[in-house]
This record gives C-alpha cells, sequence and structure tokens, in this order.
C-alpha cells in the first residue's frame, strides 16, 4: 500500500526554488480540471494573446470543436480558481473579455515540463498501448 505522506524517492524531483521533494497531494479538482479537453487548449489561446484580453467569441474560433457550452463551463470553472480573469462591459451588446491572472501564466509554466515529456515520450507509450492491446485480443 502506498502512504500518501511519504515522497517519492526512487529520483531526485526537485522544484526551481530549491530542494522540496514530490508528495502528492489528496484529489482536490485541481488535476482533474487540467486534465479535462478543453482547459488547457483555453488556457494556451489565452496565453498567445500576449497580455491582451480575448473576447469569447475569439476564444471560441481559435479552438477547433468546443462548444458554446463547454467553452463558457471552461472559462467559468478557470474565473473560479483564479487562473482566469472575466471583463464584462454593459453595452450593448454586452461584451466580455478574459486574460489569464499571473496565476494561470504559472500553471501553465509548470505544464510545459509535462508536455515536453509527453513529446519525447509518447512514440513509446504507442509502442507499450499496441502492444498491450494485441495481447489482449
Amino acid at each position: 500500500m502506498i502512504r500518501m505522506d511519504n515522497s517519492v524517492h526512487a529520483r531526485s524531483h526537485q522544484a526551481p526554488e530549491g530542494n522540496r521533494e514530490f508528495k502528492p497531494i489528496p484529489s482536490n479538482g485541481i488535476c482533474t480540471r487540467l486534465g479535462d479537453k478543453w482547459t488547457v487548449q483555453v488556457l494556451w489561446r489565452l496565453s498567445l494573446a500576449d497580455k491582451r484580453r480575448l473576447r469569447f467569441s475569439a476564444l471560441k474560433k481559435e479552438i477547433d470543436g468546443i462548444t458554446q457550452r463547454m467553452l463558457t463551463l471552461t472559462l467559468r470553472n478557470l474565473e473560479r480558481d483564479g487562473l482566469v480573469v472575466r471583463h464584462y462591459f454593459p453595452e450593448v451588446p454586452p461584451r466580455v473579455e478574459y486574460e489569464l491572472t499571473d496565476m494561470g501564466t504559472g500553471v501553465l509554466d509548470a505544464l510545459e515540463g509535462f508536455n515536453f515529456w509527453i513529446r519525447e515520450n509518447l512514440p513509446t507509450i504507442e509502442e507499450h498501448r499496441h502492444a498491450y492491446d494485441k495481447a489482449e485480443q
């Protein structure tokens, strides 16, 4: 049985800020949010705006396949978690713009290393998946 209060000792996992060991934390919904289909794509698109705000319609156009409902839910959840700021302008018609917070930019920085790991290891992972699926037949 794995105890959640033990840190990983197989390898040295150090953060740039100093000597901190990797310790899994209990589920709090953040990993689930970052692992859903749309969250990282929304964060990434907002990061490409380079300190500018993006309108809802611009985000929807730039994220292939996302529905209005899913974009709305994703943005609300990101706003709730403090990763995105929503700016409402009471005009006719109303205008809404979104931008990343510093924490939103920080989560993208953290995900960058994971993304590089995926790119480096995806071919091997796919080989393992193929072998596993073949053995299961």
